[in-house]
C-alpha cells in the first residue's frame, strides 16, 4: 500500500509497536495474537477487568522481567485496551509530534528478551523469519503455562485452562497403501500448530492481458516501464491444498506385515480434526542452484472464505485390508525385531578401512544394513564402545547393535540430520528429533538455538523426559469444526529473503482491515491478500463465541 493516501486509526486494539531495530518481524506476530483478533487470548492475558486485576501481574518485581506470562499480559492488556493510546494523527504519511511522546509509546523490549533470550536467532538484533518466530512463541508459552500452577485459572473455574497452542492444533492422518499387496495402514502425526503448503509454479497463470481492467492499469503506469513489462503469475489457495493432499509416493517404507521388508507405498494425508485458528504458512522461498534462498514471485489467490471439508479424514473403510502393526503369532512381548541384513560388500569396505568385523557389523545394523557413509559416521562416534569390538547377541538385533535410543525415533532422520548438518554427533541430534516429535526441520532448529550448552540443554530433556513420564498426564481432545474458515489476519514480507526485508500485519476489525505496520496502525484501502506470507483463518463456528477455557 505504498503511496496510498491512509487513514490513521487508534484506540483499543488499534495501538503500533515501537520497532526496535528489525523487530517488524516480532511485532507483526505479536498484533496477530494480543491485539484482540484472538479473543481468547485477549480474555487469558488482556484481562478486561483491568490490569491490576489480572493474577499473571501478581510477581515479584525481581522476577517480573525473566517472567514470559508477566510480560505477553502486559504486552496484551496494553494492545488490547488502548490505555495509552494517544489521538489518532492525521495522516499516516506525515509524523505527528504526539506520536513521538513517551507515553504513547509501546517499546516491547522486556517481552522481546524474555521470549528470545535462549534462542541463537531471536536475541540478536537482526532480521528473522515470522514464522519460525510464532512457532518459537507457542513452545515457550505452552511451558509457560503448564509450570504457571495458581496463577493460571480458566475463566470457567474447571482448572487451569488449555494451552495456547490448543488454539491452534491440528493433527493429520496418513494412508498409506503397499504396493506389493495393496495392504492399508493409517498413521496418526503428532499435534502441529502451522500449515505450510508449497507454492508450484507449474500450477500458475498468468493474468489476462486483455482485460479491461489491465488494460486501463497499464495506461495509468505508462510512465513506469518495469511494472509494465513484468507479469506476475497467480496460483489458486485450493491448488496449493490439493497438492498438500496429493497421493506421493514412498519408495522405502518398511513394512511390518512383511517381515521388516521394505516395499514402496503410496500416501496421503488428510486433517484429522479442525483446529479454532488455522495459520497457513506459504512457502514462498526456495534454495537456488547457489544455496542461497530465492522468493517464489507469485500471486496467491485466496478466498476470505474456504472450507477444507473434503480435506477430512475418514479413518478405516469398509472393505479395506488393514495392515497389522506387528507379524501375528504368539511371539513373546520381549522379542526383539527382526535386524536388518548386512551389506557383505559395505561389510567388506568397512573392514578394508581396519576395523573390526564385530564393530563393523554393528554399524552397518544400526544404520540399516547398507550405507557405508552412514555406518563410518556411526563408528568414529561409538568405536570408543567398550562393546564395541565383542561379539553380536544371539540373533543380531539392530536394537542391541545401536546406541541406546528411543523406539519413536526415526534412524533414518537422525543420519540424514548428522550427514546434512555435520556438526553435531548421532546421540545429540537423536534427542533433538525425539524432542520436536519427529520434526526434522524443528530439531534442526532446536539444535542450533542451544548450541552455546547443547550438552545442557539435552540434560535438561532427559530430566524432563523422566518426570513426565513418572506422572502420567491427561490428554485434552482438540478441537474440531465444520470446516469452514473466515480469513481474519495476514502478515506479509517486503523483500528478498526472511532474514532482511520488513514484515507488516493486516488484521480484520468489525468487519474492516487495518494495517499493522510497527507504530503506523491505518484502514487498509487494498490488503496484499494475494502476497502474504502468512494467513489466520478463524472457524466459523467459533465466531463470536470464544472458548470459555480461556
Amino acid at each position: 500500500e505504498k503511496g496510498a493516501h491512509l487513514v490513521p486509526v487508534a484506540g483499543p486494539g488499534l495501538h503500533g509497536l515501537q520497532n526496535l531495530g528489525n523487530s517488524c518481524y516480532m511485532n507483526s506476530v505479536a498484533q496477530m495474537l494480543f491485539n484482540g483478533t484472538v479473543p481468547e487470548l485477549t480474555s487469558r492475558y488482556g484481562s478486561t477487568d483491568g490490569a491490576t486485576n489480572n493474577p499473571l501481574l501478581n510477581i515479584s518485581p525481581t522476577k517480573a522481567s525473566d517472567d514470559l506470562l508477566c510480560q505477553v499480559s502486559k504486552l496484551s492488556f496494553a494492545l488490547s485496551s488502548g490505555a495509552f493510546c494517544g489521538p489518532a494523527p492525521k495522516s499516516a504519511e506525515v509524523s505527528d509530534p504526539s506520536a513521538s511522546d513517551p507515553k504513547h509509546r509501546l517499546a516491547p523490549r522486556m517481552f522481546k528478551h524474555t521470549v528470545g533470550h535462549d534462542h541463537v536467532d531471536f536475541r540478536t538484533g537482526q532480521q528473522q523469519d515470522s514464522a519460525q518466530y510464532f512457532q518459537h512463541l507457542l513452545e515457550k508459552l505452552d511451558r509457560a503455562e503448564l509450570g504457571a500452577g495458581d496463577r493460571l485459572k480458566s475463566k470457567s473455574g474447571t482448572g487451569a485452562g488449555l494451552t495456547t497452542s490448543h488454539l491452534f492444533s491440528y493433527k493429520t492422518e496418513s494412508r498409506l497403501v503397499c504396493e506389493t499387496d495393496n495392504m492399508i495402514k493409517y498413521k496418526e502425526s503428532p499435534a502441529e500448530t502451522m500449515l505450510s503448503l508449497r507454492i508450484l509454479k507449474s500450477k500458475s497463470t498468468l493474468p489476462d492481458t486483455h482485460m479491461p481492467d489491465l488494460k486501463r492499469q497499464k495506461s495509468e503506469d505508462h510512465g513506469d516501464e518495469e511494472k509494465e513489462k513484468k507479469e506476475v503469475p497467480t496460483v489458486a489457495f485450493d491448488a496449493c491444498l490439493d497438492e498438500w493432499n496429493a497421493p506421493t509416493t514412498i519408495d522405502d517404507y518398511r513394512w511390518p506385515h512383511l517381515q521388516n521388508s521394505i516395499s514402496p507405498a503410496t500416501s496421503q494425508t488428510r486433517f484429522v480434526n479442525f483446529p479454532r485458528y488455522l495459520l497457513v504458512h506459504m512457502q514462498r522461498y526456495e534454495l537456488g542452484d547457489d544455496w542461497q534462498p530465492y522468493k517464489i514471485e507469485v500471486d496467491i489467490d485466496v478466498p476470505e472464505e474456504i472450507s477444507l471439508q473434503k480435506f477430512k479424514a475418514t479413518g478405516p473403510q469398509e472393505g479395506e485390508k488393514i495392515a497389522p502393526e506387528e507379524a501375528e503369532g504368539n511371539a513373546e512381548p520381549t522379542t526383539a525385531p527382526a535386524a536388518p541384513a548386512v551389506d557383505e560388500g559395505a561389510l567388506g569396505q568397512l573392514m578394508d578401512m581396519g576395523f573390526n568385523m564385530n564393530g563393523c557389523k554393528r554399524a552397518l545394523m544400526a544404520v540399516g544394513g547398507s550405507n557405508v557413509e552412514a555406518a563410518m559416521n556411526w563408528v568414529f562416534e561409538h568405536n570408543s564402545d567398550p562393546d564395541f569390538n565383542d561379539p553380536l547377541p544371539e540373533g543380531g538385533s539392530a536394537a542391541s547393535a545401536a546406541a541406546p535410543s528411543s523406539s519413536d525415533v526415526d534412524e533414518t532422520v537422525v543420519m540424514s540430520l548428522v550427514e546434512n548438518l555435520g556438526c553435531f554427533t548421532a546421540d545429540q541430534v537423536r534427542a533433538a528429533v525425539k524432542h520436536c516429535s519427529g520434526a526434522a526441520d524443528r530439531a534442526a532448529d532446536w539444535l542450533f538455538s542451544h548450541m552455546d550448552d547443547l550438552d545442557g540443554a539435552i540434560a535438561a530433556l532427559e530430566s524432563t523426559s523422566v518426570a513426565e513420564n513418572s506422572t502420567p498426564k491427561p490428554t485434552t481432545p482438540l478441537e474440531d469444526g465444520d470446516g469452514k474458515y473466515n480469513l481474519v489476519g495476514l502478515i506479509s514480507h517486503i523483500g528478498k529473503n526472511t532474514g532482511s526485508g520488513h514484515y507488516v500485519a493486516h488484521l480484520k476489525k468489525e468487519g474492516k482491515w487495518v494495517i499493522f505496520n510497527d507504530e503506523k496502525v491505518a484502514q487498509s484501502k487494498d490488503p496484499p491478500i494475494r502476497h502474504a506470507y502468512m494467513y489466520l483463518f478463524q472457524r466459523s463456528d467459533t465466531v463470536g463465541a470464544p472458548n470459555s477455557e480461556y
